[in-house]
Order: C-alpha cells, then sequence, then structure tokens
C-alpha cells in the first residue's frame, strides 16, 4: 500500500483551456502527480448549474480530457464525473445533514445568481446551483482526500466540505470522512491581454484569453495586441506591463526576463521589444502541448478507452466508501456493479 497521501481536484469542461488554467491550476496537477496519489475529475454535472447545452457539454468534457492529458496529467489519475454515479448518492446523503443557511451564505452561489438574474431569459436559479457546494464536498470526501490544490476563491467550499465530514462523523458516531486540507501553491495570476484589471476568463470573451491550443499566429497577434499602459502614471508598472513579465517567468525564459526588468527599472524598456519577447517564449512554451495534443487526437477511441478505464477503476473506491456510508447511515446495502 502506498503511503503517499491523497490529492483530490476537480475542473468543470466549460470550454477551451486557456493560460490562466493552465499556469493556475493545471501545471500543479502534473507536478503534484510525482509526490501524492492523485485523482483530477472532469466534473460535467457542476456544468449543469449554468446555462449549458446538452450536445456542447459532452464534446466539451472530451475536449478537456484531451487537453488535460496533453499537458502532462496522466489518464490513470482521470475521471469524468457522470460515469462514478456514487458522487451524486453521496450529494444526497450530504444534503441531509448541510444546513440551509450554510448554502445561502456561499459567496459564489450569490455571484452565479446574480449573473442568471441579468443574463438569463427565464430569470430562474436553479437548485442545482444551490446545492453545488454539497456535490463538491461529495466529490472530494468519497475519496477520502487529504489535500485540495485551491484558490482563495475555493476556500469557502473546502471549508464547508470539512464542515460536512464533522458533521456527519459526529451525527454517525465513527470518524469517518478525513477533513481535507487545502493545498496552497504559489501560481502566477494571469490577467486579461484585453483588459488586464481582469483576470483572464473564456466569459469575457476571445480578446481576454490565450488557449492552449491557439496556433502561433494567434499567439503572436495577442501578446503584440495585449494593452500596457491605461493612461495612468503612478510611478509603478501598469498591470498590463506587469502582466507580460508575468508570463515570460512563467515560461521559463529567465534571462530575457531578468534584462527586460532591468531595462524597465533603468526607464530604457520599449514595449515592441517586450511583446516580441513575450510572443516568442509563449509560442515556444506551448508548442510542445499543441504537439501532444495533436498525437492524442490521432488516437481517439484509444484515449477514450483509457479514461473509461480509469474512470472505472476509481469508481472501485467511490463503491466502497459509500458501501461503507450506506451501513453507517442505516440504509440498505447493494452489490456493487462490476
Amino acid at each position: 500500500m502506498s503511503d503517499r497521501k491523497n490529492i483530490l481536484s476537480c475542473i468543470q469542461p466549460t470550454g477551451e483551456v486557456h493560460l490562466g488554467n493552465y499556469l493556475g491550476a493545471i501545471q500543479n496537477w502534473v507536478k503534484l502527480q510525482e509526490d501524492y496519489d492523485c485523482k483530477y475529475g472532469v466534473v460535467d454535472y457542476h456544468t449543469m448549474t449554468m446555462p449549458y447545452q446538452a450536445k456542447k457539454l459532452r464534446e466539451n468534457t472530451w475536449k478537456l480530457i484531451f487537453e488535460l492529458m496533453a499537458c502532462g496529467v496522466e489518464a490513470d489519475n482521470l475521471f469524468i464525473q457522470s460515469m462514478i454515479p456514487e458522487h451524486q448518492e453521496l450529494c444526497w446523503i450530504f444534503s441531509c445533514v448541510t444546513s440551509y443557511g450554510e448554502l445561502q451564505r456561499m459567496t459564489q452561489f450569490k455571484d452565479k445568481s446574480q449573473q442568471l438574474k441579468a443574463g438569463s431569459k427565464s430569470g430562474y436559479i436553479s437548485a442545482g446551483l444551490f446545492m453545488y457546494p454539497v456535490l463538491q464536498a461529495a466529490d472530494i470526501l468519497i475519496y477520502h482526500a487529504d489535500y485540495v490544490p485551491v484558490g482563495k476563491d475555493q476556500e469557502q467550499h473546502l471549508e464547508l466540505s470539512r464542515n460536512i465530514a464533522q458533521r456527519f462523523n459526529h451525527q454517525f458516531g465513527k470518524e469517518y470522512f478525513t477533513h481535507p486540507e487545502p493545498l496552497f501553491t504559489e501560481t502566477p495570476k494571469v490577467l486579461s491581454t484585453a483588459d488586464p484589471s481582469r483576470k483572464m476568463s473564456k466569459s469575457l470573451g476571445p480578446k481576454h484569453y490565450i488557449a492552449l491550443q491557439a496556433d502561433s499566429q494567434r499567439v503572436v497577434k495577442q501578446i503584440k495586441s495585449a494593452v500596457t499602459d491605461t493612461g495612468e502614471s503612478s510611478g509603478t508598472m501598469s498591470a498590463g506591463i506587469q502582466n507580460l513579465f508575468t508570463i515570460l517567468k512563467a515560461t521559463g525564459n529567465s534571462s530575457d526576463h531578468a534584462a527586460l526588468l532591468a531595462d524597465y527599472h533603468a526607464g530604457n524598456l520599449q514595449y515592441s521589444s517586450l511583446k516580441e519577447v513575450v510572443a516568442t517564449s509563449l509560442d515556444g512554451f506551448l508548442a510542445p502541448i499543441r504537439e501532444r495534443h495533436a498525437e492524442l487526437m490521432q488516437d481517439k477511441k484509444r484515449v477514450k478507452d483509457q479514461i473509461k478505464q480509469s474512470s472505472n477503476e476509481i469508481r472501485k473506491v467511490a463503491q466502497e466508501t459509500m458501501r461503507e456510508v450506506r451501513e453507517l447511515v442505516g440504509i440498505q446495502t447493494v452489490r456493487p456493479v462490476r
């Protein structure tokens, strides 16, 4: 048996993976595989909490799988949430030990509710969106995760997962569920190239993010058109320039980063030169990911079969958890499906 700690992290299939996603999470996922037992989920059920198209959801789920593998996430560590129905079963059980008030206080629910009110023709807010954090807790706790890599915006949800674990353990008289700890790692905050006052995001439109699968021409064009100064002269580095330096550093081009930063502090930096170097470095940085993705796309059936198999193997862990949970909460046991 491995004595390595367990890590669980998930991502929604909402379209293209962009540079901010990669540097903020996926790159870290790849590194964590070296020292931890990792499970990484593509959580398609979570995507259903906001307006979506059924056909697109299925396409985006597989698209994300291929992109994650191209980035270096191992197939054996990947699962698709909807292939493991035990997540939903545990979500229901957890909903019975979660207070209504706790869910009302979730910041993300408030934020997304406002988005729906502003942009949805129907104007309704689904119960699924309200229950989102409970399903998230089920995703984490069903695998007895020791650590969950999170950003500050997800701290509240992880704290709820810990509360649910504690309440379940107390109510059913056994220290069964692990209390997962946050795993904070230093990740660069990548901003929109079109509006550096905002975080890089697909929801803002194509000008605001750099897709990992963007071709060389697109990458170069987007960096060269990046906003640098907003007209304000506060005596500090503008957000746009700082963003370009962040991207350059993330590509591993430390020598040019140091030289150009010295030029900036000396007052000699030419923005066109900075953009040229960033564009070239970033394109070279993304090239191996694009190449690996192209290779995987040549063998789609094999890759899909791998993920179905890995989801099935990971499901065995979830089935065992649910066998024990059913015993604890007093409901009928069922034979696992093999």
